[in-house]
């Protein structure tokens, strides 16, 4: 798929060196096939749910990017990487990067008209009480 975002070898290189090692657990997938994938749902705006099957299992994307979130992985790497004086396209990823739904600024039907207190209590009322609501309250045995 052309779509798909691969780190290079020249990006990778510079990574590497930041990645985890002797991690306890199952053999691990390929860091960079991950982190690739992890770029891509940041980049693309996609559901962790929707990423490609290219980048491995979807659930092992979201947990390693999740996880390092939770350890201050990224975070450490990119200060690391700016201390270091490195300068990339994009040193960092924020909201602006995602896309969102035509309809995700507000409630439905967008901002209404509301009447004032003063005017909404002087309006004719919509509706009308029913007799059987006035009568009194029936007794309960």
């Amino acid at each position: 798929m052309a779509d798909l975002f691969w780190l290079s070898d020249e990006q990778w290189a510079v990574i590497e060196p930041f990645m985890p090692r002797d991690q306890p657990g199952p053999e691990r997938k390929d860091d960079r096939q991950i982190i690739s994938g992890i770029l891509h749902v940041l980049t693309s705006g996609c559901r962790w749910r929707d990423c490609p099957a290219e980048y491995g299992p979807r659930t092992t994307v979201y947990n390693r990017f999740n996880r390092w979130s939770r350890r201050g992985f990224w975070k450490a790497m990119l200060a690391d990487l700016a201390k270091a004086g490195w300068a990339g396209d994009a040193a960092a990823l924020d909201s602006t990067y995602v896309r969102a739904h035509r309809s995700a600024h507000g409630g439905k039907g967008g901002r209404g008209h509301r009447p004032s207190a003063r005017r909404a209590a002087a309006r004719r009322p919509r509706s009308t009480r029913s007799p059987m609501s006035s009568a009194a309250p029936a007794s309960s045995c």
